[in-house]
């Protein structure tokens, strides 16, 4: 398991297209995926969800990835979040 805090440089944060990418990415995987922000987790397969965390540029999330291929979706995720 690796766990990476990151700061949300998108100027869209984590709304609607930048999070429906993430789910993408996830998906892909076969890592399992979660994030948190300011201590409330959200699993990585739900749009809905991180949604409702309402991150925004700028904001610090706690991103965790567990599988075969954790360091290649955390690669991802990292690109897209930064």
């Amino acid at each position: 398991m690796i766990e990476k805090t990151l700061e949300v440089g998108n100027e869209e944060g984590l709304h609607t297209r930048p999070a429906n990418k993430f789910v993408k990415i996830v998906k892909e995987g076969q890592s399992e995926v979660s994030l948190s922000k300011n201590g409330v987790e959200a699993p990585g397969k739900s749009l809905l969800k991180i949604m409702k965390l309402g991150i925004v540029q700028g904001d610090k999330i706690t991103v965790r990835c567990d599988g075969p291929d954790e360091n290649e979706v955390m690669a991802s995720i990292t690109a897209l979040v930064q």
